[in-house]
Parts: C-alpha cells; structure tokens; sequence
C-alpha cells in the first residue's frame, strides 16, 4: 500500500536567520515580499517567511511538538498558526472574491501579541519592551497576516470552480503545536 503523504521525522525550521536579522521581542522581524505598509524591510531574494511557512505548512501542521532553534522560527510558528485561521474562515468562502474580503477583515482584526493575555504562545515569546516595540511588533504582525492571506487566497482557490480546494481545507482540524491563534470555538 502506498502512503499517500511522506512526513519527515521532525519538522521545518526557518532558513532565513542571518547576522544582520531585526529583532521584534525574541522575533525575528524578517525582510517581506508585499505591498502592504509596516515596519518589514522589503525582501529582494525569491522567497520570504510567509512563502516558507506555506511551503512546510502540510508537514509541519502535522507537529505536537516544535523545537525553537532560532528567532526565526518564532515569526515562522507565528505565519504557521496564522494560516491556520486563515483556512477556518476560507473554507466557509463559496467565491475568491468573498476569501480576500475574509482575509482583509481577519488581517487587521484586532489580536493579541506576544505579552497580552490571548496570546497561546506567551511561554515561548518574550513581551515587547518597551510601547514602541509594541507598535512595531503588533505593525509587524499586522503585515504578516494581510500578505498572508492575500497568498493563501492564490493558493487555496481552484481557478476553474472559484472554490476553496480540499487539499488546503483538510488541514482545518489540524492543530499546529496543538495551539490557536483564536480562542476555542471561533
């Protein structure tokens, strides 16, 4: 019997944590490719964070458990769970149309940042510093999610039936880190 999917024994980490890496709290504030405005320096290279995170998304959903090897898998866990919400609200979308409409609210919806206390993750993330921090990380993560879901919109909609695509909503039930970025129920 074939298996249909090959999972590797432990998951994905970032590749793009270099010397010369910002810093956001103990995240990695990593160059972007996007048209939307925030404090992320515009990404020259081919891919960026979010282009990772939905290219290991499949395998690394997969994980329970997930070991920090450096800053940058911080801001990768962060995408990851945030693709996550993204395909709860996309699976609902009967058009592309009405999933940008989706990921735009979901993108600039209010949400708590590392510190505060609907944040999942605040064991592992160190609370901004200082309120300028503050700006800049929740600015920052603010950019992430309305480039990422603009992406995801490319990906997960079937051109020819303007429909979300079951290889992307299957993964709705899976919990990355068995954590989520919405409080249970929503």
């Amino acid at each position: 019997m074939h298996q249909l999917f090959h999972f590797p024994l432990q998951a994905y980490h970032s590749g793009l944590m270099d010397g010369d890496t910002k810093m956001v709290g103990n995240m990695a504030m990593l160059p972007l490719k996007t048209q939307f405005k925030g404090p992320a320096a515009k990404e020259t290279k081919d891919s960026d964070i979010i282009e990772e995170a939905i290219y290991y998304f499949k395998a690394n959903v997969f994980f329970k458990n997930y070991e920090i090897k450096n800053e940058a898998d911080r801001t990768l866990i962060y995408v990851t769970l945030y693709i996550s919400e993204c395909l709860k609200k996309l699976q609902k979308c009967s058009s592309r149309g009405q999933g940008e409409k989706e990921m735009y609210t979901l993108g600039i919806t209010n949400f708590p940042i590392p510190g505060e206390p609907g944040f999942p993750l605040n064991a592992m993330y160190a609370k901004p510093s200082n309120k300028q921090e503050e700006e800049t990380m929740r600015a920052y993560l603010q950019q992430i999610r309305q480039e990422t879901g603009l992406r995801l919109c490319d990906r997960v909609f079937d051109p020819q039936t303007d429909k979300p695509s079951k290889w992307w909503v299957c993964f709705v039930k899976k919990q990355f880190m068995n954590k989520s970025l919405s409080a249970p129920g929503q």
